[in-house]
C-alpha cells in the first residue's frame, strides 16, 4: 500500500510517508467569514473531507486543523454600526459551519480562530524581526505606521512554491506601501488605524494593530500542530500569495513547516472562476434548499479534486441518478437478502483501494462503485444471492468510505423529503389499484395502470413481499 499525492510545490505525484505514521497531521486553510459560503467554499472543504477519510483509513488516525480567519480587511468592511465585526464573523461562521455539516463534511480535530492565536503571530513576527527577515514601518517617533513587513529580498527562496522570480510578481496590495522597502514585501502586522474600531486591535511591541493575513496561518499551524506536519491544504487560488507568503516567513523564521502541499481546483460558471468579486456565486444556502443534500455532496465530488468543476443543473440531475442506482440497488439487496445492518462490514475492492491511492481518484472509485451495483443487480436477477450479497456489502462499505452511502443514517432523509414522500403516496395507491385490477382479473385495467407508472420513469418489482418502485435507470 502506497499513497500518492500531487505535491504543488513539486508539480509531481509523490510517495506520502508521514512523519508519524500512526498520526498524519494536515493543515487547511479554511474559510474568512466576511459572508455566507458558496458553493466553491463547500467543495474545497468536501475536497479535504474525502481525503481526511482516506488517509484515516490508511493510517489510522488524522489530526485536521482547519482555521477560521474572523479579523481580516473584508470581515471589517462588511461590519455594520448595527453588527459589529465580530458579531458578523461569527455569525458567517456558523453559516458556514451548517453548510459543511449538512453535506457530511466531517468537523475538524481543531478549528481555530485566527483572534485565539495573537500572541502566537506576534512571537513569530519577533522572530522574523531578529532574524533580519522583517522590518517596522518608519521610524519609533510620530512617523511611524505600526506596520511591519516581511523583507521578500532577504529571503533567497521567495517564490519557491509557485516557481516564480520577484521581479515577476505583483505587487503586494495589503498595506500602503509608502512604508515598504520593496513594493512586494507583504504586512505581517498592521498598525491601528481610526477609521477601524477600537475592538479590532491588538497591543504589540510595534503598537496597536492587528496581524496581516498570512502570519496567522503560519502561527496557527504551528501551534496546532508544530514547526513541521505533513500536508498543507487549500484552494489553487491560495498558492499565491497566501501560501507562498505562509511558506517563506515560516521557514525564514527556523520552521519546517508543510512537507507536502496539496491544492485542490476550482469551481466554476460557464468555464469562469466562481468568486464573491465577480457576482457569479452559488450560495451554498439556495443549492441546498433546491437540492437533497446527498445530491450535492456526491456532485461536488465526483470530479476529481485537482480538477475544475462547472456547476450546471445537469451536475445535481447527473449526481441524482447515480444516487437512485445505489439506493435501489441497496434497497433490493436489503429486501432479498435481508442486509440491513451489514452494509459496512467488507473489504474493500482491490481496485477501488488503488483508485484512491492514486492521487486520491474518486471518480475511479466511483466507477468500481458503479461497477458494483450493476454486477448486484444481475445477480439479483439471476437468483444468485451469494454475488448479490457480496456486491452489496461491497458498495455499502466503498459508498461509506467517501461519505455517499444512502443507508447510512445521517442521509434518512435523503431522497426522502416532501417531495418524496408524495410521489411516494401516489405510486403506492397506483400499486394498490393494480393489484386490485389484477384480483379481479381485470388484466386490462392492471396494464393500464403499470404502463402509466412506467411512462412517469418508475420501474415495478414484484416479490414474495410485495410490489416495490424505483425510479427508472434510464
Amino acid at each position: 500500500m502506497t499513497v500518492r499525492l500531487y505535491d504543488s510545490q513539486a508539480q509531481a505525484l509523490r510517495d506520502f510517508a508521514p512523519l508519524d505514521p500512526s498520526n498524519v497531521t494536515l493543515y487547511v486553510c479554511g474559510p474568512t467569514v466576511q459572508s455566507g459560503p458558496h458553493i466553491g467554499h463547500v467543495r474545497a472543504a468536501l475536497s479535504f473531507d474525502l481525503l481526511r477519510r482516506w488517509l484515516t483509513y490508511r493510517f489510522g488516525r488524522v489530526t485536521f486543523v482547519r482555521n477560521v480567519t474572523d479579523i481580516d480587511d473584508k470581515v471589517l468592511l462588511n461590519a455594520t454600526d448595527a453588527e459589529p465585526w465580530w458579531a458578523l464573523a461569527y455569525r458567517m461562521e456558523r453559516e458556514f459551519t451548517r453548510a459543511y455539516a449538512a453535506v457530511g463534511i466531517l468537523p475538524p480535530t481543531y478549528e481555530p480562530r485566527a483572534t485565539a492565536s495573537i500572541p502566537q503571530m506576534i512571537e513569530l513576527i519577533e522572530r522574523l524581526i531578529e532574524a533580519g527577515h522583517a522590518y517596522p514601518s518608519g521610524s519609533s517617533g510620530a512617523g511611524a505606521s505600526g506596520d511591519v513587513y516581511f523583507d521578500v529580498r532577504s529571503w533567497p527562496t521567495y517564490g519557491a512554491l509557485t516557481h516564480q522570480s520577484i521581479d515577476a510578481m505583483e505587487p503586494a496590495a495589503d498595506a500602503d506601501p509608502r512604508g515598504k522597502r520593496d513594493p512586494r514585501d507583504f504586512a505581517l502586522w498592521k498598525g491601528a488605524k481610526a477609521d477601524e474600531p477600537a475592538s479590532a486591535v491588538w497591543d504589540s511591541p510595534w503598537g496597536a494593530g492587528r496581524p496581516g493575513w498570512h502570519i496567522e496561518c503560519s502561527a496557527m499551524s504551528r501551534r496546532y500542530l508544530g514547526a513541521e506536519f505533513d500536508i498543507h491544504g487549500g484552494g489553487l487560488d491560495l498558492r499565491f500569495p497566501h501560501h507562498e507568503n505562509e511558506l517563506a516567513q515560516s521557514t525564514a523564521a527556523g520552521d519546517a513547516f508543510a512537507r507536502y502541499w496539496v491544492h485542490n481546483g476550482l469551481v466554476t460558471v460557464g468555464d469562469q472562476k466562481m468568486s464573491k468579486s465577480l457576482g457569479n456565486f452559488l450560495l451554498a444556502d439556495d443549492v441546498l434548499r433546491d437540492h437533497d443534500p446527498l445530491v450535492v455532496r456526491y456532485a461536488l465530488a465526483a470530479a476529481h479534486y485537482r480538477s475544475s468543476l462547472d456547476i450546471s443543473p445537469t451536475s445535481f440531475d447527473e449526481a441524482e441518478a447515480a444516487l437512485d442506482r445505489i439506493r435501489t440497488f441497496q434497497q433490493r439487496a436489503t429486501r432479498a437478502l435481508g442486509l440491513k445492518g451489514r452494509m459496512t462490514a467488507a473489504d474493500l475492492p482491490d481496485e477501488f483501494a488503488a483508485a484512491l491511492d492514486d492521487d486520491l481518484g474518486v471518480p475511479q472509485a466511483l466507477a468500481v462503485v458503479h461497477e458494483r451495483v450493476r454486477a448486484g443487480n444481475t445477480a439479483l436477477d439471476a437468483g444468485d444471492h451469494a454475488a448479490a450479497a457480496t456486491a452489496a456489502v461491497e458498495v455499502g462499505r466503498m459508498t461509506g468510505i467517501l461519505g455517499l452511502n444512502p443507508s447510512d443514517p445521517q442521509w434518512r432523509t435523503a431522497g426522502g423529503g416532501a417531495e418524496t414522500a408524495a410521489l411516494d403516496a401516489l405510486v403506492q395507491t397506483m400499486i394498490t389499484q393494480r393489484a386490485q385490477a389484477r384480483e379481479s382479473k381485470d388484466w386490462a385495467a392492471a396494464d393500464r395502470i403499470r404502463d402509466a407508472i412506467a411512462a412517469a420513469g418508475i420501474a415495478l418489482e414484484d416479490g414474495p413481499d410485495g410490489t416495490h418502485w424505483s425510479l427508472n435507470d434510464g
